[in-house]
């Protein structure tokens, strides 16, 4: 269980107006953005300043993360597909994941010996509600795709550990972080709860070099530090929901957070442009994958 939440810190505003800001990564230098709404891929620095790295077919959710041979791919959910950018910029299909769900993809990490997973898909959601029982699909280095885990209470952020052996991924509606081993074969095995968050409803994570977990909460308007087990080690006020996390910077310490106000499913896609990119010095360096 979480301890009692005690002085939490408050971020900086690193930069303004961004739609909806998810899957931040860090990545030469720079911190990548997806704009969910308007198919932008954004790079920001440490000042704010920002540039539009490519525009992707999809709205919202797509996700990006690269290849150990530096080629970016992104998940367009909704179009079912997982594109590769080419070293002339142009975007090709490197897989197809309409076959195995209609429905909307989710997030996507990529470990360090070029294992693809990607969350989302699964059955239809029963009459009411926004999302079905998520699962996790693999994407092997030789093309073949299968799923690898299902009954993903919502699946959302995704990581790997440092030594490519374990798969940590949030479930937030079920308030947990999910812990998995990777087989030789990129299969998961020995599905355990990492995490029980109380009443933390975990989106996006991240994973620093003292093995334990940065948790952005939309509900609660903050980010979370928890080690495995769940004792809470560190907190991160905001003033909007918090989407997701990374660690990043010159050393690896500074937690950036993507932050907007939150209006419901139905308004995910607007002109309103409350998006935040937030930052604040981390105690430990981020490790793993992303």
């Amino acid at each position: 269980m979480l301890s009692r939440k005690s002085a939490a810190k408050e971020a900086r505003v690193v930069m303004n107006g961004l739609a909806f800001g998810e899957s931040p990564r860090w990545h030469d230098g720079r911190l990548w953005i997806c704009n969910w709404g308007t198919g932008q891929i954004i790079a920001v620095d440490s000042d704010g300043n920002s540039e539009v790295m490519l525009t992707v077919p999809a709205t919202l959710p797509y996700s990006v993360d690269w290849l150990p041979d530096g080629r970016l791919v992104v998940v367009c959910g909704r179009e079912g597909l997982v594109l590769r950018q080419e070293a002339d910029g142009t975007l090709v299909t490197h897989a197809d994941l309409r076959h195995l769900s209609r429905n909307a993809w989710n997030e996507i990490v990529v470990d360090g010996r070029g294992n693809i997973y990607v969350n989302g898909g699964g059955p239809a959601p029963v009459p009411g509600q926004h999302f079905g029982p998520g699962t996790i699909v693999l994407i092997a280095p030789d093309g073949s795709v299968r799923q690898v885990a299902d009954k993903i209470a919502f699946a959302n952020g995704m990581t790997v550990s440092s030594d490519n052996k374990t798969l940590i991924v949030a479930e937030s509606h079920a308030n947990r972080l999910t812990a998995f081993d990777i087989a030789a074969d990129g299969g998961l095995a020995n599905r355990r709860r990492w995490a029980d968050l109380g009443n933390g409803f975990p989106d996006g994570i991240c994973l620093d070099a003292e093995g334990a977990i940065w948790y952005a909460d939309v509900p609660n308007r903050h980010c979370v530090r928890v080690r495995e087990g769940g004792a809470m080690l560190d907190s991160v006020d905001a003033e909007r929901g918090c989407f997701a996390c990374m660690l990043g910077g010159a050393d690896g310490k500074t937690l950036f957070i993507v932050a907007a106000e939150w209006r419901g499913f139905e308004h995910m896609i607007s002109d309103a442009r409350t998006g935040q990119v937030l930052s604040i010095e981390a105690s430990a360096p981020g490790a793993g994958w992303p």
